[in-house]
C-alpha cells in the first residue's frame, strides 16, 4: 500500500503544488485538462449542432451576400475615379508621382546602356561585398542580355528600385515609431502578424480597386507587401539595444534624439540591413506577381508565357528573375555581414574615394557607350532558349509523361496524386459538417495555444462560410494540407540528414540558397513542364517553394540541441535513431513547430498562385476577378484567403513563440 505523508509542521508546500485534486491535475497536465474539457464540450455541442443543422452543409441563413455591396462600391470608385476630389487631389497625385519615379529610373537605366548598367552593378557589388561577388553580378547582368531580356529586366529593375526605396522608408518610419513607443508597438504588432500570413495575391485586389490596372497599382501593392519586414526588424533592433550601453549614454546627459542617432540606430545596424535584404526579396517576388495587374517587365513575360503554356518563353524570362534575386540577396547579405562586423568597404580605398572612383568609371563607360551608339544590347549576342526548351518539353511529353516502365510517368504521378490524395482529402473536408470542422479548428488551436488563439482561428474559419465561399475554400484547404504533408515529410527527413552530417548540410546549402531566393512565380515554370496543368502541379510548386525553409529551420533546431544531452545519450549506448527520436526531436520541438508554421504559410502562398496553372478554387477566383475586372468575385476570394491563412497560422503557431518575441 502506498503511504502518503503530509508536509512536516512549520514547512510550506512548494508553490503551485495542490496535491491530487482537480486543480493539481490541471496544473501538472494542462494538455490533458484541455482534452477533457474539449471532450465535455463536444459531448454537449455536437448533438445540439447535429439536431439543428443535420445536413452539414453551410446554411444559407448564415451567409451574407457581400458581392452586391462590393460590386456597388467598385462601380462607385470606377465611376468617380476621374472626378471625385479624393482621387483627383490625393490618389491621383500619388499615382502620378509613382509613374514619374518609375519612368525616371527606367530612362536613367536606358541612358546608361547595357555596358554602363553592368559596370555600375559590378562596382556597387565590389564596394559592398568584394571582387568575387562583383564578377558574379556582372556575369548575371550579361546573361540577362544574352537571353534577349535586357529591356524587360530594366523595366523590372526600375520598378524594383522605386518600390524598395518606398518600402524601406515606410517600414523604417513605422519601425522607428514602434521601437520607441510601447503603445505603437502593441498596436502595430498584430497588424504585422496578420500581414505576414497574407498571400501576395491578397494585396493586389484593394490596390487595383483604387488605382486600376497599371504601374502605380503594381508599385503600391509591392510596397504594402514588402514594408512589414522592414518595420518589424527595425522595431526589434531598436527595442533590443543593449541596456548597459543605453544607460551609459543616458548618464552622459544626452537627449532622446542624440541617444537615437548615436546609440540605438548604430546598435541596430544588423537588424536594419537584414530588413533591407528581406524587403528587397519580397519586393522582387511581388513585382513579378504584380505583372497580373500590369506591372510589365519580366513578370509579364512569364505570365503571358504561362497563359499559353509556352514553357520555353517562360523559362527565358524566369532565369533573369532568378539572377536578379540571387545577386540582390547576396549583395545585401554580404553588406550586412561586413557592416555588422565593423569592416570597411573593400578595394583598399576609403569609402568616399571608393565610391567616387566607382561613379567616375560608371560615367565614363556610359558616355563611351553613348558616343559609340551601343546603348542597346547587340542582337548578335542574343541566344534564344525558348525553342530548344520547348523541344525538350515536347520530348518529355512524348517519353516521360506516361508509359515509362515500372515507374509510370510524370503525368501518371500527377493523376495518381490527384486521385489518391487530393480528391479524398477534398471530399473528406466537404463531407464533414461545417460545425464539425469549426470544432476541430477550435480544438487544435486551443491545444497548441490559448482560448484567444482558438477563438481567433474559429472566427476566421467561420468568416469563410459567411462570405459564401465555403466549398472552394475547402478545395484550397485540401491542396494546402496535402502540400504541407509532403513538405514536412521531405523537409524533416532532409533536415535530420543535414543535422546529422556536416557534409550533407554543406552540399545542401547552395541549393537551398538558390531556392529561397527564387520568386514564387518562377516555381510554376518547371512544374508546368513536368506535370502540365491542374491541381497536382500547383501542389508540386508549393512543395518546392516551402521545402527550403522547412529544411533550414529543422536543421538549425536539431543542431541547436544541448550537446550535453546528446553526450549523455551516447554514454548510455543510444543509437543514432534513438538519439534522434528520444533526444533531438523532443528538445527541438519549438523549432519543429516553427517549421510547420512556416511551411503552412509558404504553401498557402503558392497554392493560391497555382490558380494560374489550373489549381482552381480560391486562386482561380482571384485570377478571374483580376483578369475580368469582376472585383467583387476577386475581393471575396481574397478575403477568404486571408481568413484561411489566419486560421492555419493560429492552428500551427504555438503561443510560446509569440510570447517569446513579445519583449524583443
Amino acid at each position: 500500500m502506498a503511504v502518503t505523508t503530509a508536509p512536516a509542521a512549520g514547512t510550506d508546500a512548494p508553490p503551485g503544488s495542490t496535491g491530487a485534486g482537480p486543480l493539481g491535475l490541471a496544473r501538472r497536465h494542462p494538455a490533458l485538462t484541455k482534452l477533457l474539457a474539449l471532450a465535455v464540450l463536444a459531448a454537449v455541442l455536437v448533438p445540439l449542432a447535429h439536431a439543428r443543422w443535420a445536413s452539414g452543409s453551410w446554411p444559407e441563413a448564415l451567409t451574407v451576400d457581400v458581392s452586391g455591396p462590393l460590386g456597388s462600391a467598385s462601380d462607385w470608385i470606377i465611376d468617380n475615379r476621374d472626378s471625385h476630389p479624393l482621387f483627383l487631389y490625393f490618389f491621383g497625385h500619388v499615382s502620378g508621382a509613382v509613374v514619374l519615379c518609375v519612368r525616371a529610373v527606367y530612362l536613367v537605366l536606358l541612358a546608361g546602356g547595357w555596358a554602363g548598367v553592368t559596370v555600375a552593378a559590378g562596382l556597387i557589388a565590389w564596394r559592398v561585398a568584394g571582387v568575387r561577388l562583383a564578377a558574379g553580378t556582372a556575369v548575371a547582368f550579361l546573361l540577362c542580355g544574352a537571353l534577349g531580356m535586357w529591356v524587360p529586366t530594366m523595366q523590372t529593375l526600375a520598378l524594383m528600385i522605386v518600390a524598395v526605396l518606398a518600402s524601406v522608408i515606410l517600414g523604417a518610419l513605422l519601425g522607428l515609431a514602434a521601437g520607441l513607443s510601447d503603445r505603437v508597438f502593441r498596436l502595430l504588432r498584430p497588424v504585422l502578424d496578420t500581414m505576414q500570413v497574407l498571400p501576395a495575391f491578397a494585396y493586389l485586389l484593394p490596390v487595383v480597386l483604387v488605382f486600376g490596372i497599371g504601374v502605380p497599382a503594381a508599385v503600391l501593392a509591392t510596397v504594402v507587401y514588402a514594408a512589414p519586414p522592414m518595420a518589424r526588424l527595425t522595431a526589434l533592433g531598436l527595442r533590443g539595444a543593449d541596456a548597459g550601453v543605453m544607460e551609459a549614454v543616458t548618464s552622459l546627459g544626452t537627449t532622446a534624439r542624440q541617444r537615437l542617432f548615436t546609440a540605438r540606430l548604430p546598435l541596430a545596424r544588423k537588424e536594419l540591413l537584414l530588413g533591407v535584404n528581406q524587403t528587397i526579396m519580397l519586393a522582387l517576388s511581388m513585382a513579378v506577381i504584380a505583372s497580373v495587374i500590369g506591372a510589365g517587365g519580366l513578370g509579364d513575360r512569364v505570365y503571358q508565357a504561362l497563359a499559353s503554356v509556352d514553357v520555353g518563353a517562360a523559362l527565358a524570362a524566369g532565369i533573369p528573375i532568378v539572377l536578379l534575386a540571387v545577386v540582390l540577396d547576396r549583395t545585401t547579405a554580404a553588406a550586412g555581414r561586413r557592416i555588422g562586423a565593423g569592416e570597411a568597404p573593400t578595394g583598399g580605398l576609403n569609402p568616399a574615394a571608393g565610391w567616387a572612383v566607382a561613379g567616375v568609371v560608371t560615367l565614363a563607360v556610359a558616355l563611351g557607350a553613348r558616343f559609340a551608339s551601343a546603348l542597346e544590347w547587340p542582337t548578335a549576342w542574343t541566344y534564344g532558349i525558348a525553342e530548344p526548351v520547348n523541344r525538350a518539353v515536347d520530348w518529355m511529353t512524348d517519353h516521360l509523361y506516361s508509359g515509362v516502365p515500372f515507374i509510370g510517368g510524370t503525368a501518371d504521378w500527377a493523376g495518381h496524386f490527384t486521385t489518391w490524395v487530393l480528391d479524398p482529402v477534398r471530399d473528406g473536408l466537404q463531407w464533414l459538417p461545417w460545425w464539425g470542422l469549426l470544432l476541430i479548428v477550435a480544438a487544435l488551436a486551443w491545444l497548441i495555444g490559448t482560448w484567444r488563439t482558438a477563438l481567433t482561428a474559429t472566427l476566421a474559419m467561420a468568416a469563410i462560410g459567411v462570405l459564401g465561399v465555403w466549398t472552394p475554400s475547402l478545395d484550397t484547404l485540401s491542396q494546402v494540407l496535402a502540400a504541407v504533408a509532403v513538405t514536412l515529410v521531405l523537409g524533416f527527413a532532409t533536415g535530420i540528414a543535414a543535422a546529422r552530417s556536416s557534409r550533407v548540410e554543406a552540399a545542401l546549402r547552395p541549393v537551398l540558397d538558390v531556392f529561397q531566393t527564387m520568386p514564387q512565380f518562377v516555381y510554376l515554370i518547371p512544374v508546368v513542364a513536368l506535370f502540365g496543368v491542374g491541381r497536382a502541379p500547383a501542389v508540386a510548386a508549393a512543395v518546392v517553394y516551402a521545402l527550403p525553409a522547412v529544411v533550414r529551420i529543422t536543421t538549425q533546431g536539431l543542431r541547436g540541441v544541448d550537446a550535453g544531452a546528446l553526450e549523455s545519450a551516447r554514454s548510455l549506448g543510444a543509437t543514432s535513431g534513438q538519439q534522434i527520436r528520444q533526444v533531438q526531436l523532443p528538445l527541438a520541438r519549438s523549432s519543429l513547430l516553427l517549421a510547420v508554421n512556416q511551411g503552412v504559410v509558404l504553401v498557402l502562398a503558392v497554392v493560391i498562385i497555382g490558380g494560374l496553372v489550373g489549381g482552381g478554387a480560391l486562386g482561380y477566383d482571384v485570377v478571374f476577378g483580376l483578369a475580368q475586372g469582376d472585383l467583387a468575385v476577386g475581393l471575396v476570394a481574397g478575403a477568404a484567403i486571408v481568413c484561411l491563412g489566419l486560421t492555419l497560422d493560429r492552428v500551427t503557431q504555438p503561443t510560446e513563440r509569440r510570447t517569446s518575441t513579445k519583449g524583443a
